[in-house]
Order: structure tokens, then sequence, then C-alpha cells
């Protein structure tokens, strides 16, 4: 009985975790919207008006990120001053992610702006804050006005294909997948290749795939429920940028990366 017990309260947190961040993820955009209420806030909402309250969104997603999973971010320093592509490995949880992003606002106050999978933008509740921290669908053109001004602009080309469907072996899943690499070139910026160790080992999808992969393929979305949450160490690497080049291929650029 006491071997049951255990066993159901182990499946239980092992999906209990993902929805808490779910929960913190929420969490985060209504105060944003106490925030915009009690400043009476209408400005942009990549102005500098919102860093204290990206500040404190910042500061909160990393103390999540310090005691959960002990999280390290290493290559700062390879970070251009100017614009750059990051490019990076898409976790089952991408939450690696969201720390990344905290820790670079919160040592350099900068703002990398997502480009996100267009799932995401139907997800209600969620308007306020993916605005402030700057998620974007990712067109061509978004990315290039993006860059022309300046931002850093960080893209996983894997996507949801790749967090529903590789696994601990890391595969990349980019396919033909060759736009980043293009906007890159057209934008004359570095591409500058990011990493996240153990972030499979955290988080996981059900190793029976098929019947969710032939459902994601029909509809775009990730019906495939990720499980885990393990306290595991998370180090997050940033790569030396790989620089622009003329006479480079589109091709010969995503091969380098």
């Amino acid at each position: 009985m006491i071997i049951i017990l255990l066993t159901i309260s182990a499946i239980l947190i092992f999906f209990i975790v993902p929805l808490t961040i779910l929960f913190f993820i929420y969490l985060t955009n209504i105060l944003l919207l106490i925030y915009q209420r009690n400043s009476e806030v209408k400005a942009d909402p990549l102005s500098d008006v919102w860093d204290s309250a990206r500040k404190t969104v910042a500061s909160f997603w990393d103390i999540y990120a310090r005691i959960w999973h002990g999280y390290e971010l290493h290559g700062v320093e390879n970070l251009p001053e100017g614009p750059g592509i990051l490019v990076y490995y898409h976790g089952a949880i991408p939450i690696d992610y969201l720390y990344f992003l905290s820790r670079l606002f919160l040592w350099k106050k900068r703002l990398c702006l997502s480009v996100a999978d267009h799932f995401v933008f139907r997800l209600p509740g969620l308007k306020l804050l993916l605005e402030v921290t700057g998620v974007m669908p990712g067109t061509r053109e978004e990315c290039l006005s993006a860059l022309k001004n300046g931002y850093l602009v960080s893209i996983s080309p894997g996507g949801v294909r790749e967090a529903l469907f590789s696994d601990e072996s890391y595969q990349l899943m980019w396919g033909n997948r060759k736009g980043f690499a293009q906007v890159a070139l057209d934008a004359k910026v570095p591409i500058i290749p990011m990493y996240t160790q153990n972030v499979r080992e955290g988080y996981r999808m059900f190793k029976e795939r098929r019947f969710f992969r032939q459902l994601y393929e029909s509809t775009r979305l990730p019906f495939t429920p990720p499980y885990g949450g393990l306290p595991v160490k998370f180090r997050t690497y940033i790569g030396e940028p790989i620089p622009y080049d003329p006479n480079i291929t589109t091709d010969e650029l995503v091969e380098k990366v």
C-alpha cells in the first residue's frame, strides 16, 4: 500500500511542477496588469517605462531558477553590444530560456526579443506579458526591424516540434527552417548559438509519440503533455558569435550554427 501511495505521489509531482510553472506565468501577467493599472502606464510595452516591472518579474524568475535548478549562465561576454540573432535548442518546457531572459535583464538591463510559435499568441490572458517581454510571431519584417533597432533577437528553429519530439539525445529538429540564417545575412548581424545543459533531464515528453506526432502535424497544436520538474542543475552556455560574412550562403551558415 505504501509503495502504491509513493508511486502515485511521484506521478502527481511529475505533473504538478509543469502546472506550477504555468500558474506562475499567469501570475506574472497579473502582476504586470496591476502595475499597468496602478501606474497608469500607456507607453509602448518595449519602452524603458516598463523596466521597473521587468526587474521585478526577472527577479522573481531568477530566484526560482536559483532555488529549483541552481541556474548558471555562462558566456554573456560573447553577446555583441549591438544586434544579433541567438539560436537555441528548445527543451520540452523552455523554462531555461525564461531563466536566461531574466538573468540577462538583471545583469545587463538588456531586453532580448523572442520569436514564438503562433499557438502562443492564442493562449488567453498572456497578452501584456508577451508584449512587455518582447515576444513576437517573428515574421521576416519584424525580425529585421528589431535588429535594425539594435535588439538581440532569439529563435529556436526546431520550435514546438523539437520541444515535443526531441529526446535526451538532444536531437535538433530544424527540418528546412533556414529563415533565421537568411535574416542574419540580410541584416548583416552575427548569429550566437546557445544551449542549456540538462534541460531534457529536467522536463520530458512521453516516449509514445506516434499518435501525438500525427495530431501535432494536423493541428499544429502541442497536445503532448510534458512531465518532470526534477531539480537538476541547469547551465546555459552562450557560444562565440558567428560573424556576418557576405560571401557565405544561407545553407553554409546553417551548417556553421
